[in-house]
């Protein structure tokens, strides 16, 4: 196992009217840590042009016909619009509408040639570069002085769809995009009996966002190389007793502007980065880091504009005379690695989340950990808490429907190996050592090798 020990390089120090002194890093000594396991990861390789156009539609073509049918409706309507649009348009092409756009997606009798068919209904005035970029099968352009919406309910009309999902829903705002004025307008026009056709999108929404292509993974694999390459780096350039959580915060958002990435959720928050006691979901504060603290980064990117990651990893800050953790440190350490490898294990298809949430609070109790609120995991993709099965509720009062889904090939996620305890001054400190997996026809598979040691920064 590689132990990292960070010493005799350059590091982040405050300065005169700016938050941090960047600092070039040691190229040699970057090359020796980062050759066992990131080699991969460049900063300049999500600069391109974005995949996501061709991946999009392959989605649409491959993964969408299944969805429809593990939902068991005939068809999907969106209705997309300027400004405050439906949070799947950029998933179904519609996210240059401007005038109402309708867009259907539906399975066809068996007598067709094809079981399944994608369309439009689009305004003229943008039905051209619509149907230029081929993401459904049909465009029907829309006069000024016509209904999108009339247009796309007398086709349904015409069809006889029985069951027609849309978006609302009362558990996941990706599946939530139908305004209450759009549901009334989609109602008035369909009339009682179709109205009555209408279901929650929920399952549909579920069952095509929750699995991801392996081309998709291929690409969060390398964001999630490039984000804890930087985590690391950012912990070489600590100075104890100077640096504080918030300037090891702006070296990593330096590293996202010069790689022109995003951030993985909300930016206030992104890095979280935390030398004291638990702060959960946060911002990094002014604290300075100092020998002995334990430090946590939680941090996401989000590259081509779609794609984030979620990863945590943890340093500790060596004393004087020290040139290892103590034991005590080291076997938290140690505790929380072995609720993590329970949980990767228990991950695998067929499996309900809450089962691999069990998996690691039996390894926490066992090793005398305070108990957590949080979950063990996420599905982890277009966003940072995404579509899929929740790994939790085994320790919850009432447990969310997402954790007793089951786990399926091509699904992703964060994960957390956790122990928790006391600091002297009675807070609760939490090793949450964070990685992300892919699930495959059999198991789990890490998409970068998982954190083994603690990074040990020296104080001199």
């Amino acid at each position: 196992m590689l132990k990292f020990l960070l010493r005799n390089t350059p590091r982040i120090c405050p300065m005169e009217n700016s938050p941090l002194k960047l600092v070039v890093l040691s190229s040699i000594f970057a090359t020796a840590l980062f050759s066992s396991f990131h080699t991969s990861a460049s900063n300049d390789e999500f600069k391109g042009k974005s995949p996501w156009p061709e991946i999009r539609k392959e989605r649409i073509q491959t993964l969408l016909p299944q969805a429809l049918k593990a939902a068991d409706v005939d068809a999907w309507l969106v209705i997309c619009r300027e400004n405050n649009n439906d949070p799947l348009a950029e998933h179904i092409g519609c996210e240059n509408a401007g005038q109402t756009a309708v867009f259907l997606f539906h399975t066809q009798p068996e007598d067709k040639a094809a079981d399944f068919h994608s369309m439009a209904f689009s305004p003229s005035g943008e039905s051209t570069a619509l149907r230029d970029s081929n993401v459904v099968n049909e465009v029907v352009s829309v006069a000024r002085n016509s209904s999108a919406l009339s247009l796309a309910v007398n086709y349904i009309k015409q069809q006889n769809f029985k069951r027609i999902a849309i978006n609302i829903s009362a558990t996941n705002a990706q599946a939530d995009g139908l305004s209450y004025t759009q549901y009334q307008a989609l109602t008035k026009e369909l009339g009682d009996e179709f109205s009555q056709r209408l279901r929650s999108a929920d399952e549909v929404v579920y069952q095509w966002l929750s699995v991801k292509l392996p081309s998709e993974v291929e690409i969060m694999r390398r964001a999630a190389a490039l984000t804890a390459k930087w985590q690391i780096e950012a912990y070489q350039q600590i100075v104890p007793g100077v640096t504080t959580d918030a300037d090891v915060a702006a070296y990593l958002k330096a590293k996202m502007r010069e790689a022109g990435v995003g951030d993985a959720w909300a930016p206030e928050q992104n890095p979280n980065v935390n030398s004291g006691t638990d702060r959960g979901h946060s911002h990094a504060t002014a604290k300075v880091i100092q020998a002995g603290d334990v430090i946590q980064t939680d941090f996401g990117i989000r590259v081509f504009d779609r794609w984030v990651t979620d990863i945590q990893r943890f340093a500790y800050v060596l004393k004087e005379g020290e040139i290892t953790a103590p034991e005590d440190i080291a076997r938290y350490w140690e505790n929380a690695k072995e609720g993590r490898s329970a949980a990767f294990k228990a991950m695998k298809p067929g499996v309900k989340g809450i089962e691999v949430d069990a998996a690691q609070r039996a390894v926490m109790k066992a090793r005398g950990s305070l108990p957590l609120m949080w979950s063990t995991g996420h599905p982890v993709g277009y966003v940072a808490h995404d579509t899929g099965p929740n790994l939790g509720g085994s320790r919850a009062v009432s447990v969310r429907p997402a954790s007793n889904r089951k786990l399926a090939k091509g699904m992703t996620f964060a994960f957390d190996g956790f122990f928790s305890w006391y600091l002297p001054d009675g807070q609760a400190k939490t090793i949450s050592v964070e990685e992300m997996v892919v699930i495959n026809a059999k198991v789990a598979e890490y998409l970068i090798p998982p954190q083994q040691d603690l990074v040990l920064i020296t104080s001199k």
